[in-house]
């Protein structure tokens, strides 16, 4: 709802403040009196189009500003917050235009500056203005499907179409993504594959690598240790030096017993000296011989069979050549080996995931399609419905020549979004046999504005968070009587829903306003000035006596002017 609106400097206004309420509010004067001052402040409030000849003469600038109080659940509390400015929801929503006499102009929203761009986004989701050369909104025929939607109380319904449309979407995305892996994945799997068979012909074992470069290390030192051992041999002496111990053990054991023979007592120092050679020579015979033995089985683990060294060289490149390919250690490759079998596995998996995900997407597109062609019917109704509910109003706008339908057209599904695939126009037909066109082939002003009204009007009850301001201007010219009496009843029942601001000249419309403005001129010493106050009860009734019988004002006017105030 507009809450106020103050003006500075713009035309002949030098400082004005006002205030609205709910409602209808009409604004009345005599032609000429600057009630355009109103719509074009509160205009370029809002971001319209705006040049220096707005600032009143002598001035170096002009403002305006209005200020609205949005309910809290409004979306443009999330659009402001998105754009980076510190705003509250359920606060008063302050915009403000400075226009210089130098062609210059800034906007503020709470008092933080915009762009005029931003500025126009916002006034065009509070402010909604038909009159005799434009009617915001209803114009462009990409508002007229969420009016009809708001209208006919296709929530639930729409809710449920942008749902499956998001299932959609999410599963087709989905089928894309795998299938894009599947397709990066087929040329990974011929590669994958014949590393994969490489590495089972090569079949690497776990710690591999060390035995066979200790194995290569032994067999090339083979030759050289067994040419050693038999140094050794040889210089033990061989079998000589076991025939030597031999001989020396039975020559010492022959001295003693000729030393016995000879009547020495086994105690006899002698004997027992030479019975200690004789062990000690038995025991050097024996660890001898067991040294040749071993020297024997050393050479016997030397001796390897022939090519035995070739082929653990020839193991041990290939492991370190297959390493070096797959750019690991060569410890590694039975992990790796391991994981191309994996990466195989799931190649083979991404297929039956693929076409899993395209029977889900096939579904998804069946109920979304299910979805917006019962949306689509309900539209149908209730466009029909919507076209009888205006078509009931044109008569008493004395537009009953008109006629009024929504129009229809089907999209291609593959142009259909979250809310469905009809594309919704609002079309007229200004007399019968002419062909039927959008509102703007409604050449008159004031025909379009009252047709304006008639939709308007036909729409209402159905009122929501993001109800407009809607400011009708004259849409009565050059109607009297009964017509205006009608346009007034309108605007009323207009008004129950929403704020309605109207321009008029029409004493019938003016009678219906909860509030009322008059706009005057007025002769002062800095030159001539607008003025606006607001009417009471008994200067009200004067103001439509004024308007009933023009420059002189009637007993007869002003007794009529109470019969319209009721």
């Amino acid at each position: 709802m507009l809450t106020g609106l103050s003006i500075r400097d713009i035309v002949l206004v030098e400082a004005l403040d006002l205030s609205f309420g709910p409602g209808l509010t009409v604004l009345t004067g005599e032609t000429g009196a600057g009630k355009s001052i109103i719509l074009d402040a509160l205009g370029l409030a809002t971001g319209a189009r705006a040049d220096a000849g707005l600032v009143r003469g002598g001035a170096a600038q002009g403002s305006a500003t209005a200020i609205f109080a949005p309910p809290a659940d409004h979306p443009l509390w999330s659009t402001l917050v998105d754009s980076g400015l510190t705003v509250e929801a359920g606060e008063d929503l302050i915009l403000r235009r400075q226009q210089g006499a130098d062609g210059r102009s800034r906007a503020f929203i709470n008092d933080q500056p915009v762009t005029i761009a931003a500025l126009r986004s916002l006034g065009e989701q509070l402010i909604e203005v038909h009159g005799q050369h434009e009617t915001v909104g209803l114009l462009d025929p990409r508002t007229h499907r969420d009016l009809l939607d708001d209208w006919a109380g296709l929530e639930g319904r729409l809710t449920a179409t942008r749902q499956a449309w998001k299932a959609r979407a999410e599963a087709h995305s989905e089928v894309e993504r795998l299938r894009q892996a599947a397709e990066r994945a087929a040329g990974e799997a011929e590669d994958l594959s014949a590393l994969l068979a490489e590495l089972e012909r090569l079949d690497p074992r776990e710690g591999e690598e060390a035995g066979l470069a200790g194995e290569r290390a032994l067999l090339g030192a083979a030759e050289k240790a067994l040419a050693d051992l038999d140094d050794a041999r040889e210089a033990m002496g061989a079998d000589n030096l076991s025939n030597r111990l031999a001989s020396a053990y039975r020559a010492i054991e022959r001295a003693r017993q000729r030393a016995v023979h000879a009547g020495a007592a086994e105690d006899n120092a002698v004997v027992q000296r030479l019975g200690r050679a004789a062990e000690g020579v038995d025991r050097t015979l024996s660890e001898a011989q067991e040294a040749l033995d071993a020297l024997d089985e050393a050479a016997r683990a030397f001796d390897f069979e022939p090519g035995r060294l070739d082929r653990a060289e020839e193991r041990l490149f290939a492991l370190r050549a297959m390493a070096r390919k797959l750019g690991v250690a060569v410890e590694l490759l039975p992990a790796e080996r391991a994981r191309i079998a994996a990466a195989l596995a799931l190649i083979e998996d991404g297929a039956g995931a693929l076409k899993a995900a395209e029977a889900r997407a096939t579904e998804t597109e069946a109920a979304y399609r299910a979805e917006a062609e019962a949306l689509g019917a309900e539209r149908r109704e209730a466009g029909i419905r919507l076209a009888e509910a205006v078509m009931a109003e044109l008569g008493p706008l004395k537009l009953d020549k008109a006629r009024f339908r929504v129009g229809f057209e089907a999209l291609a599904w593959d142009r259909a979004g979250p809310d469905g695939r009809d594309r919704i126009a609002f079309e007229v037909q200004t007399n019968p046999g002419a062909p039927w066109g959008g509102l703007a082939a409604i050449a008159s002003g004031g025909e379009l504005a009252r047709f304006a009204l008639a939709l308007k009007a036909s729409l209402a009850g159905r009122s929501h968070a993001a109800q407009p301001v809607m400011i009708f201007d004259e849409v009565d010219q050059g109607v009297g009587g009964a017509v205006a009496d009608a346009v007034g009843q309108r605007l009323a029942r207009l008004a129950e829903g929403a704020q309605v601001l109207i321009v008029t000249h029409s004493p019938q419309v003016a009678a219906r306003g909860q509030a009322h403005l008059k706009v005057s001129k007025t002769e002062t010493g800095a030159g001539v000035r607008t003025r606006i106050e607001q009417l009471d009860p008994d200067r009200r009734e004067e103001e439509l006596a004024r308007m009933l019988a023009g420059r002189e004002v009637t007993e007869a006017a002003r007794a009529a002017a109470r019969a319209l105030l009721g």
